[in-house]
């Protein structure tokens, strides 16, 4: 198999951005507090983090689609549970991602993320994001609504839920303090704001664009 071949720069100064649909309130933000108007956010469905198996497919069908069209891509990723395979299919075409493992780590960046793990390894995260979806994802999700036995199953090892929040309002705050009640985890809130992804996407707002590959592998 061999590698992508590289095009010439076409020229429009187009990026697109390509992300988890949970990311999507604060790039949005971000982007349009910047002014960064040549850039493009297309999101994938924010459920493939339940099938995180799916992801590296469904990137790199989004990929081939907007291959030609945009001077570089990025994907708003982390790894999010695939096992390196998101990866493999982003090195084929030369595309790069969020740093980190998650969004949890984005959001508070790596070294603060691992000093929050490590202080209590049995903790659950949420985002903004989560906690808006939290009855979606995780309650109904899991099945928690139909079989709260399995309560104990999912969670009974978890101690606290931490709301890693980027733009909080006491709203959130209750949502979020509601479901550690649910879960019966104890309750904390970090607000972190957008973490790496603010600069990281002012930093493609701003460097010298690359093409992306317009052959795929063979």
């Amino acid at each position: 198999m061999t590698s992508p071949l590289q095009s010439e720069p076409l020229g429009t100064g187009r990026v697109l951005v390509l992300a988890c649909g949970a990311l999507a309130r604060e790039l949005a933000i971000v982007s349009k507090q910047a002014g960064f108007d040549h850039l493009d956010l297309q999101y994938l469905p924010s459920g493939l983090h339940n099938t995180p198996q799916r992801i590296p497919a469904a990137v790199e069908e989004r990929l081939i689609a907007a291959r030609g069209h945009y001077d570089e891509i990025f994907v708003g990723y982390g790894d999010c549970g695939t096992g390196g395979q998101l990866d493999a299919v982003l090195d084929r075409y030369g595309v790069q991602r969020l740093p980190g493992s998650h969004c949890y780590e984005f959001f508070t960046g790596s070294d603060a993320f691992a000093e929050l793990h490590d202080a209590e390894p049995t903790t659950f995260y949420l985002t903004d994001f989560l906690v808006r979806q939290f009855d979606r994802l995780v309650w109904r999700g899991l099945g928690l609504d139909r079989w709260p036995q399995l309560l104990g199953d999912y969670f009974g090892n978890y101690t606290r839920l931490v709301y890693l929040s980027q733009f909080p309002t006491p709203r959130l705050i209750a949502e979020a303090e509601e479901a550690a009640c649910r879960l019966g985890l104890r309750f904390e809130h970090l607000p972190v704001g957008t973490g790496d992804v603010e600069p990281v996407l002012v930093q493609l707002g701003r460097r010298p664009l690359y093409a992306l590959p317009t052959a795929g592998p063979s």
